[in-house]
């Protein structure tokens, strides 16, 4: 089968699951949480190094945002998400929280120009989507963090959105009670300002009062949730400082009593993911791999780690995975042994799957990227089960059901045009090309033949491949 033929080529403990079971200790559970974020790259600037004092000291609630630009958050959005279940799967609190408000405004943050103002109906639609896709996002991951030594406790998790608080809040009653706490003069002085101010579009004043919204967010988080850590991307320090210096001024008029309201605010950026060419990753860029399946399938998100180069697959097992640091290196000698297997690609194409889409996912995955990309050399794809083949592709939505009786005997015309929902004439044209291939061992199609029991696979499996990488699995049924 195609599972132990690839354990020969890859060790399944590296591929399917990367050799933990529940119970198990992880070793990284025994440094302090701040350096192992260093250690893996997750952390670009902490706003004040007694972090991780106070870390190691008691539970603490963390929050990090994302305005609903899109339907999906993308695998650039991932960095400080990873930070946030570092802190969730030992114990800490989270608040995952969706702009419904701050997103009709537009965050300058990295930008040269504003962005473009969706309408209600989209963004508050993004806004559910979104929403829901963070509970889904920590609690497959936490189900994955299982499976890698990560067994205690988790803290709460509480995905918002600040339209909730934002829609009782008035211009005028907003400037009478904070603008006198925020300072003119530290607006301009961050990048994200300065940058704009210079530029020959400049920017205007949603734009330049997005900092104070987001400011404000710090706070009533601060004040409603005792939530003292904020995340986000490095372009993101501005903003994040401008909520640490509101808390600090707006704090003396809480009751003292109350030891919470005595606490500072911290903050953690992370670097922004690029590109191994240097582009910005993300929406805008038009080069997103989305987390929702339903934009980018398990086996698309699989193949995009899959191809990722030599040069930041290692960072990347450190960024996107919860292998144990001190095992990084183990699979990268494994790996030069002959990169050609791409040994580690494999390994973090499997992991990120099961991060994101949940146990199992990667092995499925892993399976149908076998089938439909295979990797010069890779000969063992043959001796795969109908079964497998049609459970892995099933899973994904990706299995079309014809009665075997609709294809015996029938002109291949016929069967193309049926199972790839073209006309007859179209399905034509395709077989006299001569790039019709069907089965596993991809057996060319002529014209002239007829369908026959041989061109399934354990008698009901049909794979049938048009061009280089067009593939339809049917489930001939009886």
């Amino acid at each position: 089968m195609l599972a132990r033929r690839l354990a020969r080529l890859i060790p399944r403990r590296s591929i399917a699951s990367y050799a933990y079971t529940q119970g198990q200790n992880n070793s990284d559970l025994d440094a302090s949480l701040l350096s192992v974020l260093k250690e893996r790259g997750l952390v670009s600037n902490v706003t004040s190094e007694d972090l991780d004092k106070v870390i190691s000291k008691e539970s603490l609630t963390v929050y990090c945002g994302a305005d609903p630009t899109a339907k999906s958050l993308h695998v650039g959005n991932m960095m400080p998400l990873m930070i946030l279940l570092h802190f969730y799967i030992r114990g800490h609190n989270l608040l995952p929280l969706v702009g419904g408000a701050t997103g009709q405004v537009g965050d300058p943050s990295g930008r040269t120009t504003e962005r473009t103002r969706l309408v209600d109906d989209e963004r508050e639609d993004n806004v559910m989507r979104i929403q829901s896709q963070m509970g889904q996002f920590f609690e497959r991951a936490s189900e994955y963090a299982s499976t890698r030594g990560y067994v205690g406790k988790r803290g709460d998790l509480k995905p918002l959105n600040n339209a909730e608080w934002w829609k009782g809040v008035s211009f005028l009653g907003f400037l009478g009670t904070y603008g006198r706490h925020i300072r003119v003069g530290h607006m301009l002085a961050r990048e994200s300002v300065k940058a704009r101010l210079n530029s020959e579009q400049g920017i205007g004043f949603n734009e330049f009062a997005y900092q104070v919204l987001q400011a404000y967010d710090f706070w009533h988080l601060f004040k409603t949730y005792n939530c003292r850590i904020q995340v986000g991307g490095n372009d993101q320090w501005g903003n994040i400082t401008a909520g640490i210096d509101l808390i600090s001024r707006l704090r003396s008029h809480l009751d003292k009593k109350d030891p919470k309201h005595n606490q500072d605010a911290y903050g953690i950026t992370v670097p922004l993911l690029t590109t191994p060419s240097g582009e910005k990753f993300g929406k805008s860029a038009g080069n997103a791999v989305w987390l929702d399946k339903a934009l980018t399938k398990p086996y698309d998100l699989y193949q995009y780690f899959i191809k990722a180069p030599d040069s930041v697959v290692e960072s990347y097992l450190k960024l996107f995975t919860l292998i144990p640091l001190e095992e990084i290196p183990e699979v990268m000698e494994k790996h030069r042994q002959d990169e050609s297997l791409r040994y580690a690609q494999r390994v973090l194409a499997s992991e990120v799957t099961d991060l994101i889409h949940g146990s199992g996912a990667g092995q499925r995955s892993q399976l149908i990227s076998a089938i439909l990309f295979p990797i010069p050399g890779d000969q063992h794809v043959a001796d795969s089960s109908a079964s497998e083949i049609l459970n892995a592709f099933e899973a994904e939505g990706l299995v079309k059901e014809i009665p075997k009786s609709d294809l015996l005997g029938q002109p291949w015309k016929f069967v193309l045009a049926t199972a790839l929902g073209k006309s007859k004439s179209e399905a034509g044209r395709l077989l006299k090309g001569g790039g019709v291939y069907v089965g596993l061992e991809r057996a060319n199609v002529r014209n002239e033949e007829t369908f026959q029991t041989s061109h399934l696979v354990d008698d009901s499996l049909l794979l049938i491949r048009v061009g280089k990488g067009n593939y339809t699995v049917v489930r001939a049924i009886n």
